[in-house]
């Protein structure tokens, strides 16, 4: 795997409605591997890869990262925030986090220490207003540098765990990479395929939505991160996905539920190309293929999904080897897309 690839998307900042800096990262690294780059309205980017007049094909992975927004600056210089995306609350307590003002700014999410805390404060989940971010600047330099609408993300390297890497936002960075790697292993197709780097996912689809209308793609296929919830004490049939197993092909979420001809399209090219894969069903929790679908006259959708632990937390862990199947799994569907829309 390309480990500096992953760990250059991973690292660059990019909370929703602020992907400025990972927009950059993807243009950088789309553009050898298509004929045109655009960037719509919403800020998503659009890579296209004309074909042999096919059908249009669009590949739908989001680039925001769950983020915070600046709303108040005390006047001790401690920092207040809102969450942007679904955080559970007990992950934000003893973080590192940067504050993204005229420069960038080292904070730590502080709290109460637990010394002070009464016996109902110890037993219930926190608050948002519980947590704070200190810079260790005071109020009047805080305030040159930071202002109410900055963006504030997490601080954490991409690292090997074992066999596998850890890092903050591997949701949906993981799902980035393997669009962009599926893309350069990309061979001869007769879709046109346009690759689409979408916004604001974790606030509501709101990117994709805005893409798949513009695009109007007939074929779609989401890129996404899913739960691999294998731990110790997962029972059986909770089980989303597994670690290791394969790219995962999505049968439902919340907001879709995939046609069949798409799944068997999917493992069809699986089963002859020799791709691991499982099938995978999460109950909860949406993607932007919802959008994918509902674009247009509607189109035929589905999604590849990278079985991942620990999500939505600063430790986001998934095996290298589910990340080749699945970009390859995403080439092999671009390939034969025009095979499904007939």
């Amino acid at each position: 795997m390309d480990i500096d690839l992953l760990a250059r998307l991973c690292e660059a900042p990019g909370a929703p409605g602020r992907e400025e800096r990972i927009r950059e990262v993807v243009i950088e690294e789309m553009r050898p591997y298509v004929d045109e780059v655009t960037v719509d309205p919403m800020g998503s980017v659009a890579g296209i890869r004309r074909g042999g007049g096919g059908p249009r094909v669009m590949l739908a992975a989001h680039m925001d990262e769950l983020g915070f927004l600046v709303t108040h600056v005390d006047d001790d210089g401690f920092i207040r925030v809102i969450p942007l995306g679904g955080f559970d609350p007990k992950t934000k307590i003893a973080q590192r986090v940067i504050v993204h003002g005229t420069e960038d700014l080292l904070g730590v999410m502080g709290a109460k220490p637990i010394h002070i805390m009464s016996e109902e404060e110890r037993k219930r989940l926190p608050k948002p207003d519980d947590h704070f971010i200190d810079v260790g600047l005071p109020a009047e330099r805080v305030r040159e540098i930071v202002r109410k609408g900055d963006p504030v993300t997490r601080e954490r390297t991409l690292a090997r765990l074992g066999d596998l890497v850890t890092c903050k936002s591997l949701d949906n960075r993981a799902g980035l990479y393997v669009m962009l790697r599926a893309l350069r292993r990309l061979a001869d197709h007769e879709c046109e395929v346009v690759a689409v780097a979408t916004t604001q996912e974790e606030v509501g689809l709101r990117g994709a939505r805005v893409a798949a209308q513009r695009l109007r793609p007939e074929v779609g296929l989401a890129i996404d991160i899913t739960l691999a919830n294998d731990g110790p004490g997962a029972k059986p049939h909770e089980r989303v996905t597994a670690i290791g197993a394969g790219a995962a092909i999505k049968a439902y979420d919340s907001g879709v539920i995939v046609p069949r001809a798409v799944i068997d399209h999917l493992v069809r090219i699986a089963d002859d190309r020799g791709i691991p894969h499982q099938l995978e069903i999460m109950s909860r929790g949406g993607t932007d293929t919802r959008e994918l679908q509902l674009a247009g006259d509607g189109a035929l959708a589905g999604c590849v999904s990278i079985p991942t632990r620990y999500v939505h937390q600063v430790v986001e862990t998934c095996h290298p080897d589910d990340l080749e199947a699945s970009a390859d799994l995403v080439a092999a569907f671009c390939e034969t897309a025009g095979d499904l829309a007939r």
